[in-house]
């Protein structure tokens, strides 16, 4: 083969490899929703995605990196637009928009049992934590504090606010009653954490 002719079939290799890659992901979400993650086999994920175990091993270590990667490219395919928090100048308002849409998706049923999973897969594992945190859980947590700093800025929080603290106090009753499952997960509650929280936020006067 030519060199030429190897750079005309790069492409279609690269769209094989995506294509590969797209239906591994695809099938370690859905199998893990179906299954759990204790069934979870990288065997299973690769019949259901037309592949052969050694290319999954190949791309990842593990069936818990899998999962992870699935969940985030799946999470990353659902968001659209800008993803900073928005900010209309009322910081209440805005903080309930953003919390009432966390507690939809972590009661949607297809995202509820991976990140369960994910989640499990975690305690037990330091090198998926370490990589869940650089990759996901700290640009969203500097979303979080961008939009914070800027109410800080403006009055709106008092201006010794510990803002990785305050979306500790926003965020976490959230998904401490996700995980623990200690009561139902609603817009109403999502509401009364926002409100508790910035009473204890507020400037004081």
């Amino acid at each position: 083969m030519s060199h030429a002719q190897a750079v005309e079939e790069h492409p279609d290799a690269t769209r094989r490899n995506e294509a590969s890659r797209r239906a591994i992901l695809t099938a370690a979400f859905d199998l893990v929703g179906e299954v759990g993650f204790t069934k979870l086999s990288i065997e299973a994920i690769a019949a259901r995605a037309g592949v052969g175990k050694q290319t999954i091993y190949r791309w990842w270590p593990s069936k818990g990196v899998v999962l992870f990667d699935a969940f985030l490219v799946l999470s990353e395919d659902r968001a659209s637009g800008d993803p900073a928090l928005p900010d209309t100048g009322d910081l209440e308002a805005d903080l309930k928009t953003v919390l009432r849409a966390t507690v939809d998706e972590l009661n949607d049923p297809r995202y509820e049992e991976p990140l369960r999973a994910l989640n499990t897969e975690m305690v037990h594992n330091p090198e998926l934590a370490a990589t869940y945190a650089e990759r996901l859980h700290e640009p969203m947590q500097e979303l979080k504090r961008d939009r914070l700093r800027r109410a800080q800025q403006a009055g709106q929080l008092d201006a010794d606010t510990d803002l990785d603290l305050a979306v500790e106090m926003l965020w976490g009753p959230l998904l401490n009653r996700w995980l623990q499952r200690t009561g139902p997960l609603t817009a109403e509650y999502a509401d009364r954490v926002v409100e508790t929280a910035l009473r204890g936020l507020r400037p004081r006067a």
